[in-house]
């Protein structure tokens, strides 16, 4: 019990005097890997406090991968990192190259005492349901990229409230998370707003809308601008053998897509800009030279990992809407 000092009118919370006495017992060696902490029940008897108090305190070093807990034993020295102050689950729907610069951007801007594991649901609810079963209680914040997944709200609402961080995409089961989103169906209502100058030169707009990874607002937002400003449309889950028409302008969320419709306007020896356009989604340093130059609606994934970082650092509880802008190229 020596290694436990619990004061009374210092203005600390007791449950924080618990944490900051098994981290100096860590740092000056008197504690180890491996080594059994005080029972919760001692602790209590031994300074008279409630059991949520020091099951508040053992809770937050669990959470942050300090100790462990063995049901029935006790709890024991998991590592002597005390240095780490948070312990960060990051559940993404994939990786590709706008979520690694979110991820970097998160590192970059979070700091040194932050620990960080990152996860992939892949679309599929079973192992999104999984990890989030299997990370309940091991973090102090939990980061969610839902997506488009349906009936998840109810795995997440499993998690305590004040350590969840929607990304990307958040919906109304979602409401009482702080999160950083983006607004897909303003966002490409915008988009093609400021484009618009351009686009009276095209017969029809067409979407390609797969569906299944794509959020449903983009979709939403291209038919209420197409509504509203006249222009002929059509939304198409897939490009493979299509013919090219002249006058044709693809909105391509999907890069793989984008590559089928470049080559194919090749094959046809169409001129982009000028015989079709492409506005595709998301910014690429590739898409700055591709084809003379793809005109891109994007989010600035950069700015949501810092502002991400912010949120966990100093606690802000706010749903922000992350920037779009449209970027103008020869494509268009």
């Amino acid at each position: 019990m020596n290694i436990i000092s619990i004061q009374n009118n210092i203005g600390l919370p007791k449950y924080k005097q618990i944490i900051l006495s098994i981290e100096k017992a860590i740092e000056e060696e008197k504690l180890v890997k491996g080594d059994r902490l005080p029972s919760v029940n001692k602790v209590c008897l031994a300074f008279s406090l409630s059991r949520d108090t020091v099951l508040l305190g053992y809770d937050e070093l669990k959470k942050r991968g300090i100790i462990y807990a063995i049901p029935g034993k006790g709890y024991y020295v998991k590592s002597i990192e005390v240095t780490i102050k948070q312990k960060v689950f990051l559940l993404f729907d994939e990786l590709n190259s706008f979520k690694e610069d979110i991820y970097n951007s998160f590192l970059q801007h979070i700091g040194k005492n932050v620990q960080v594991d990152i996860f992939f649901h892949h679309f599929n609810p079973q192992v999104f349901q999984k990890l989030i079963n299997d990370s309940s209680g091991n973090y102090t914040k939990y980061i969610i990229m839902p997506t488009n997944l349906t009936d998840v709200a109810k795995f997440i609402k499993t998690l305590p409230v004040s350590e969840v961080i929607i990304l990307d995409q958040t919906n109304p089961d979602l409401k009482l998370y702080p999160a950083i989103y983006q607004n897909h169906e303003k966002d490409i209502f915008e988009g093609l707003f400021k484009g618009k100058s351009r686009l009276g030169k095209y017969e029809k707009l067409i979407l390609i809308f797969p569906g299944f990874r794509e959020p449903l607002g983009m979709k939403i937002g291209f038919e209420a601008f197409c509504a509203e400003y006249n222009f002929d449309y059509e939304i198409i889950t897939e490009f493979t053998d299509r013919e090219i028409t002249l006058g044709d302008l693809y909105i391509i969320p999907n890069d793989r897509d984008l590559v089928r419709v470049i080559e194919k306007a090749r094959d046809q020896n169409l001129k982009l800009g000028i015989d079709l356009g492409i506005i595709s989604y998301n910014e690429t340093p590739l898409k700055k030279i591709v084809a003379n130059g793809i005109t891109t609606i994007s989010t600035h994934f950069e700015t949501m990992g810092k502002i991400l970082a912010g949120m966990v650092l100093k606690g802000k509880k706010e749903q922000i809407e992350n920037k779009s802008s449209l970027t103008m190229r020869n494509s268009l």
